[in-house]
């Protein structure tokens, strides 16, 4: 019997459009990058040579085209790992959902989603400037913790290790491990991108080591984490949705991968507020080799 899913499970607008996204089955492609800020939506898609759409919908910002014969959507997702758990729920659920039934599809439709960010780069060799691809995801945010099978897909000895390197606070949420896909990644680093480990954390400041006006429970964090080294892999980048977006894509059937250019390095405590105009550079690499 096939999987029902109920409205209350599934919200489907009166247009037929999924309840966040407002974007309807068949104005979703297959091939999706997935950008922080609305207003990055339209610097993506002018990269396209023909556009079908353009939906907003509170943060989220969809436009589906096509580059090279390629049919490309980009979507906006805000900030934070919560709003990935929405659009990752919501891009499947278009695909894999027949939206008139309410059951679940007979053939999966595997979806290729690549995210184009910023982030703090942790290492002398992640200066502002530097592309960072997020081969493996620790996240700080706990989403993975709440769907089954998450033992299955991250790796359990990596989390180990960290979490006796960091004395690692019991109040928080336990953190996971997760591998972006392999293809994916190797395709679009190639030899302008820095392979590394990224944080995911549940905040811009005190997650994230931060101090401002209230002092940090682990003033030393940053200084753990910059030393943390396991099977050779260092951990280069802190931002906010790469384990997210990893994780739910080796759940769900998908191919995901997460590439951030370094905007502040914590290290040397420098930061480049005017990095707008060159992430550009990052985005027609990415649309390219999707």
């Amino acid at each position: 019997m096939k999987k029902y899913f109920a409205p209350s499970e599934l919200i489907i607008n009166e247009d037929g459009s999924v309840f966040h996204l407002h974007v309807r089955p068949e104005q979703l492609a297959h091939k999706v990058i997935l950008v922080g800020d609305p207003g990055r939506v339209p610097l993506v898609a002018s990269h396209f040579e023909t556009k079908e759409c353009d939906i907003q919908s509170r943060e989220f910002r969809t436009i589906t085209g096509t580059y090279k014969g390629k049919r490309i959507s980009v979507v906006s997702t805000g900030i934070g790992c919560d709003n990935i758990d929405i659009v990752m729920n919501e891009l499947d659920a278009l695909v894999n959902i027949d939206f008139n039934t309410r059951e679940e599809k007979d053939k999966l439709t595997s979806l290729e989603l690549v995210r184009v960010g910023t982030c703090g780069g942790l290492q002398p060799y992640t200066p502002t400037g530097t592309f960072v691809l997020s081969e493996k995801s620790i996240g700080f945010d706990g989403l993975l913790n709440f769907y089954a099978g998450r033992n299955e897909v991250c790796d359990l000895e990596f989390e180990k290790a960290f979490k006796e390197h960091m004395n690692w606070n019991p109040l928080l949420c336990a953190p996971y491990v997760i591998d972006a896909n392999p293809e994916l990644t190797n395709r679009i680093a190639g030899t302008e991108c820095v392979k590394g480990v990224t944080i995911a954390c549940g905040g811009f400041f005190g997650p994230q080591g931060r101090e401002l006006r209230i002092p940090l429970a682990d003033p030393k964090q940053n200084e753990k984490v910059e030393n943390f080294e396991y099977n050779g892999y260092r951990i280069t980048n802190f931002e906010m949705e790469s384990s997210a977006l990893a994780g739910l894509a080796r759940l769900l059937g998908h191919r995901a991968t997460t590439v951030c250019m370094v905007i502040a390095n914590r290290l040397a405590k420098e930061a480049n507020t005017g990095y707008k105009g060159t992430i550009d550079n990052l985005i027609k690499l990415v649309v390219e080799r999707i």
